[in-house]
């Protein structure tokens, strides 16, 4: 060390590099927007005019951003339920739906199946016998036009990755990835470029909050989380996750609620519902509205839930 270099110049020294730490955030490189989706998702649409202006309000809403998103991304139940309907009033549903769609809709869709597509895995309620070519998935796949329950799309070093939640239980269904899927997602992790960021898409939350507050668990004296309302298998989803950093988040619906976790580095968004409750109203405190998802190039998310 210099001699000349006294207490006073050095501690001059030190107050310059720290003002230097404490410069504004603005003289720092910002992370620079790569995409921006709007989520809309349990649309739940009827043939009443109030479910069709609803829809349409929302895709005004989200197109009017600005800027504007590159895709709509849909999180299922677009439809109110075609899980226990005849096929008459399923179709009635889709007609609906699409009429909304077809007028409204300006820019690129990514659809996610919901339980409410699903048509007719409620076979006495619904009429079916499981042989009809329409029932189960195909009829909203033919909708959606996506070849697979499960899909992925890539733009700007982002992969979004639409996961197929509904897992067949008795009558019903319990919210998992069979093991085709889970195989699929596996390679799909895999062969995606480490600088490749992901998000994930299900209709089911992978992980939320909601699902512990929605219902009396005072009753049973535990807390008690159907697995209909939570995947099952999302331990062995986040060990998988685990291995592959490049997988910042994950955003979902079916809940009707909004509510954010992060496990493990990775943000899990409930994102609430178009419809709001089913079309009466806020479900819990929680209004009709849809989310604005940006994403960025250092990986970072922001997912911000505005109503319409």
């Amino acid at each position: 060390m210099s001699q000349n270099l006294t207490r006073r110049s050095l501690l001059g020294t030190s107050l310059l590099a720290g003002a230097s730490a404490l410069l504004p955030a603005s003289t720092a490189l910002a992370p620079k927007r790569q995409l921006r989706i709007a989520h809309l998702t349990d649309t739940h649409i009827t043939t009443e005019s109030k479910a069709q202006l609803g829809f349409q309000k929302a895709l005004e809403a989200a197109q009017a951003l600005n800027p504007k998103p590159d895709y709509i991304l849909f999180g299922g139940d677009e439809i109110m339920d075609a899980f226990a309907a005849d096929e008459s009033k399923t179709k009635a549903q889709w007609d609906s739906y699409n009429s909304v769609k077809k007028a409204n809709l300006e820019i690129p869709a990514i659809h996610t199946i919901g339980n409410h597509d699903i048509w007719g895995w409620n076979k006495s309620s619904s009429q079916t016998t499981g042989q009809e070519a329409k029932w189960g998935k195909n009829w909203c796949m033919e909708q959606f036009q996506i070849a697979m329950p499960y899909h992925s799309v890539t733009k700007n070093n982002w992969k979004i990755i639409a996961l197929d939640s509904t897992y067949p239980s008795g009558g019903g269904y319990t919210a998992k990835l069979d093991e085709p899927q889970f195989e699929w997602l596996e390679n799909e992790l895999k062969t995606t470029p480490k600088e490749t960021n992901i998000l994930l898409s299900s209709h089911i939350p992978l992980l939320c909050v909601c699902g512990f507050v929605d219902g009396d668990n005072a009753k049973s004296g535990n807390w008690v989380v159907p697995g209909s309302w939570m995947h099952i298998d999302f331990l062995r989803l986040k060990n998988l996750f685990h291995k592959h950093p490049n997988v910042k988040a994950a955003v979902s619906g079916h809940m009707h609620q909004v509510d954010m976790a992060n496990f493990l580095g990775i943000d899990y968004y409930c994102n609430g519902a178009v419809s709001g409750a089913w079309w009466g109203g806020n479900y819990y405190e929680f209004g009709p509205g849809f989310a604005v998802i940006d994403l960025f190039d250092d990986g970072s998310v922001t997912n911000i839930y505005q109503s319409y």
